[in-house]
């Protein structure tokens, strides 16, 4: 299973707008009425208990049954997961400081697709047929970058940008599941700042959007104007996501074996390192995100091992010399030559490292290699 985002068309976006307050309606009412029963029993309802004080409400709302319990089902598995007594109310209010971004979730029963048509050289467009109340049923056509006509659709849901655009989050299964081919390689992974990602055969990933576009964001903010700021944001993020993209997929597609460190965002987001936006710019948790959902589908192993020591060791004779960097005071060490006379590149070094460990971790390796 993986999930397609893709564009819905503007003219979709009042009827959307309007249907997801009444989505919101029913996330208050199951939000208040878990709470109340909290209060007085000191038990959670479970997604099955709400579905018995909503039914039949679907009819009243224009919503069809099953997108009333995908509500109930994601308040109770958020509540479960965030571990908290009661969630954030949800408004479309656009004077509200807490407008909540829209959300329309469908079942698979509620999803027909209808067809696919070229438009224009190479692009193509969709038409989807959403079931809503008794007899209602939404039509929307989306720019269809992936094809839906090839795969099997299984869930949907319907979600709003900060700029107001909307979107269809639809999960998927693949009619032929990849197979894993022979002659494959294996890589490791060494996360950092100058580079987001440096592979130990030599290959990086720089993403930096934030810093390249801190002028302009700059300009509009003192500008006040708004909508040019959420433009800037959007496209640092949809930018960096497209990087990351493109560099996972080749990595899945050259490797049999990915290995990755451990590293973690937050002991570099704190005031004293002075480094929470360089680090939020490398997105670390989004790169391993997409590289653990793709080597799933793709049958490539996946594995994430501990990194202490893998940059001061070195990758040739396994030691730790004493011209090796060490601790923050020799981050700018770039290149460093080991007393067994190798010359090695800091995060090429570090990511050959990862890899071994990674090995060693296997033991015997993988049967694919």
């Amino acid at each position: 299973m993986k999930t397609l985002k893709l564009r819905l068309k503007d003219k979709h976006a009042k009827q959307l707008t309007q249907l997801s307050g009444k989505v919101n309606f029913v996330w208050n009412y199951v939000n208040e009425l878990s709470f109340k029963h909290l209060q007085r029993t000191g038990k959670f309802f479970s997604a099955y208990d709400l579905a018995e004080y909503t039914k039949g409400s679907g009819e009243y709302l224009g919503l069809q049954s099953q997108t009333i319990q995908a509500v109930s089902e994601t308040h109770a598995k958020s509540r479960k997961q965030f571990k908290k007594a009661k969630l954030r109310w949800r408004t479309n209010n656009p004077k509200s400081s807490k407008k909540s971004l829209g959300w329309i979730p469908f079942k698979k029963s509620a999803i027909k697709h209808l067809a696919t048509r070229q438009s224009g050289k190479k692009a193509l467009k969709s038409t989807l047929q959403l079931s809503l109340a008794k007899g209602q049923k939404l039509i929307i056509e989306l720019w269809d970058s992936y094809n839906l006509a090839l795969y099997d659709l299984n869930t949907l849901e319907l979600v709003q940008d900060a700029r107001g655009r909307w979107y269809a989050c639809i999960t998927v299964k693949a009619q032929a599941d990849a197979k894993v081919q022979s002659g494959k390689g294996q890589v490791g992974i060494d996360l950092g700042l100058k580079e987001a990602a440096t592979t130990s055969n030599g290959d990086t990933l720089t993403v930096k959007q934030t810093q390249k576009w801190a002028v302009k964001l700059a300009t509009a903010q003192r500008a006040k104007n708004k909508k040019r700021v959420q433009a800037i944001h959007a496209k640092i993020k949809n930018t960096r996501r497209d990087l990351i993209h493109k560099f996972t997929t080749q990595l899945v597609k050259d490797n049999a074996l990915i290995v990755i460190g451990n590293v973690k965002s937050k002991p570099f987001t704190n005031k004293k390192t002075k480094l929470a936006k360089s680090t939020y710019d490398a997105s670390w948790f989004e790169l391993k995100r997409q590289l653990d959902y793709k080597c799933k589908h793709a049958g490539c192993r996946f594995e994430i091992v501990n990194e202490r020591y893998t940059t001061q060791t070195c990758s040739s004779c396994r030691q730790i010399g004493d011209s090796s960097p060490k601790g923050r005071q020799d981050l700018g060490i770039r290149e460093w030559t080991c007393e067994c006379g190798v010359t090695n590149h800091r995060d090429v070094n570090a990511a050959k490292n990862i890899l071994a460990v990674g090995l060693d971790r296997l033991a015997v390796g993988i049967p694919s290699l």
